[in-house]
């Protein structure tokens, strides 16, 4: 079902939005974001075009790095007169590496009169950011008012941008996904006999809270609870946790299962109890946004968007990062209340369908959009002249 009207101008008259990201195959929320932006039913307004950076979904050597860096805003440039882009949506984070990225790939979309759209995916707030020196704070407020539209995912977020840089049109579109997949799936109310089956899905990193995770599952469980863990995806620190599973003694609780997709992933959530999630950092997470439409709650940290879409007892149980005996108190509680367990559950499908669908995802980026397409303002550099009429 199309969520947006169809247009009646062939696509050649489309306004051109060009989205930068990594490839789509790679395992990261940015390239779930912009798969979602691809089958929202957006083209049918816009004609949508991907510009790949970054190195996520392939294998580099240092050399063919420096090379992807040095000639990418050079691709870029061709890209946008070839393609006759309107609009650059940039999806990043706001880390070192990607600012200076960034910062080349804004001044070509300007130069060449386009618009831009700096949406971010998480990374550092501006003033932590900046360091709270003040030449790098004047140089990110330039650079950031070099965008017509910042784009973040969490309230926090918009009120830091708002404070850093005033000016600036900043707006929260929350992250999105299709419930209909996992709104057929069927729960099934288990007593507290039954093992909790907890499931981590995303990359295997620290800053994902994964030491803290499997230390507190056994702290859980020498405390007598009955748990188990089921851990989906890959990532650099895979080697890391299998040891230190073993050093736990938890090979017999702890199953890896590799990145998981589509009605894999489904079958995962529908076989699990509750997402494990004490993650440093993050933007928006979708594995949190699948886990609740799954209806599977979580015991996760108050970073990033996180307390927009949980409140704490409702849908989910809310541990400070890096804290190992309330990860363990967290399971603890949920394995002895499956009642309350069921009812965060329910309000947790409730709370994605109603906020989080990708109908209201696409007329928000359709509005966005539009209100800085051809109507819109042109973008400027200052000291140059706009030779739009």
């Amino acid at each position: 079902m199309a969520l947006i009207t169809m247009s009646d101008a062939p696509l050649s008259t489309l306004p051109v939005v060009l989205l930068l990201g990594p490839n789509r195959s790679a395992v990261s929320g940015v390239s779930t974001h912009l798969d979602l932006l691809f089958s929202a039913g957006l083209g049918q307004q816009f004609k949508l075009k991907q510009f790949q950076v970054g190195s996520e979904g392939h294998r580099e050597s240092r050399l063919e790095r420096l090379f992807r860096l040095l000639a990418s805003p050079i691709a870029l440039a061709a890209t946008l007169i070839a393609e006759r882009a309107e609009m650059v949506h940039i999806n990043t984070s706001l880390n070192r590496r990607a600012y200076w990225r960034d910062l080349v790939y804004m001044v070509v979309t300007r130069l060449s009169g386009a618009r831009v759209i700096y949406q971010v995916h998480g990374g550092d707030l501006p003033r932590k950011f900046a360091r709270h020196n003040r030449v790098l704070s004047a140089l990110l407020r330039s650079s950031l008012s070099l965008a017509d539209v910042i784009v973040v995912l969490a309230q926090s977020e918009l009120e830091a941008y708002r404070e850093f840089i005033p000016d600036a049109d900043i707006r929260v579109i929350p992250n999105a996904i299709d419930c209909a997949p996992y709104a057929k799936l069927q729960r099934e109310h288990r007593d507290a006999q039954a093992a909790l089956r907890l499931i981590y899905i995303g990359r295997l990193s620290r800053q994902k809270g994964l030491c803290e995770a499997l230390n507190g599952l056994h702290l859980a469980r020498s405390e007598g609870v009955s748990a188990n863990l089921v851990i989906a995806g890959s990532g650099p620190d895979e080697a890391t946790l299998r040891q230190l599973v073993e050093r736990l003694e938890l090979t017999s609780a702890v199953r890896f299962a590799g990145p998981v997709f589509g009605e894999a992933k489904r079958a995962l959530l529908a076989e699990s109890d509750v997402l494990l999630f004490p993650t440093y950092a993050e933007g928006l997470p979708y594995a949190l946004l699948e886990s609740m439409a799954a209806g599977v709650p979580a015991i996760t940290t108050r970073v990033g968007a996180i307390p927009d879409v949980v409140v704490d007892g409702v849908h989910g149980i809310f541990v400070a990062p890096r804290t190992i005996p309330a990860i363990a108190q967290g399971i603890k509680k949920l394995a002895g209340d499956r009642t309350l367990l069921a009812k965060m559950s329910a309000a947790c499908r409730t709370r994605i369908a109603t906020r989080y669908s990708v109908q209201r995802f696409a007329g928000e980026f359709s509005r966005l959009y539009s209100g800085i397409g051809i109507n819109g303002k042109r973008s400027e550099i200052p000291g140059l002249k706009d030779k739009s009429p």
